[in-house]
């Protein structure tokens, strides 16, 4: 189990992040033919980010509703994302995409990607594990300085 900080803790966040957004939606649950071969690029392309920590991949979460999977990735910098996407694994998984499900509706594939300077973001963690933007960079406690969201923007 993963270990719980108990009290009041923020994201240790020195500079810039990038946060992108990734995921698929199913939308034909029987063309599964269409839509698992989607599903199944994305964890070789995890398990390099994992695995070469030079990429500028920091962590992530993962989410999956009924139709819709979603994951929350951080990254070092803008530059790093925008280099992996013209890997080799990304690339190849791509390709496949455009072969398999590119021009039918079974599946579809969607991703957004946030630039924010540390001024713009504030995170506040209560009794958690590392979880999210803490789980990429580590974290802080709330000392009586960070004690607001209103200050957290401002340290």
């Amino acid at each position: 189990m993963s270990k719980i900080f108990q009290g009041r803790f923020t994201a240790d966040q020195e500079d810039e992040i990038v946060v992108f957004i990734i995921g698929m939606r199913v939308n034909k649950w029987w063309a599964v033919h269409k839509w698992f071969p989607v599903f199944k690029a994305m964890p070789p392309m995890i398990k390099e980010l994992y695995t070469n920590k030079d990429l500028g991949f920091l962590s992530m979460e993962s989410f999956f509703g009924f139709r819709t999977t979603l994951m929350l990735q951080y990254w070092r910098s803008s530059e790093d994302l925008l280099s992996y996407a013209k890997g080799q694994v990304h690339l190849t998984a791509w390709k496949k995409f455009n072969q398999i499900a590119r021009n039918n509706d079974a599946v579809g594939i969607y991703h957004e990607t946030y630039i924010i300077p540390k001024e713009n973001s504030e995170t506040l963690y209560g009794n958690m594990p590392l979880y999210g933007l803490a789980r990429a960079l580590g974290n802080k406690p709330v000392t009586p300085e960070l004690n607001t969201a209103r200050k957290r923007l401002k340290a």
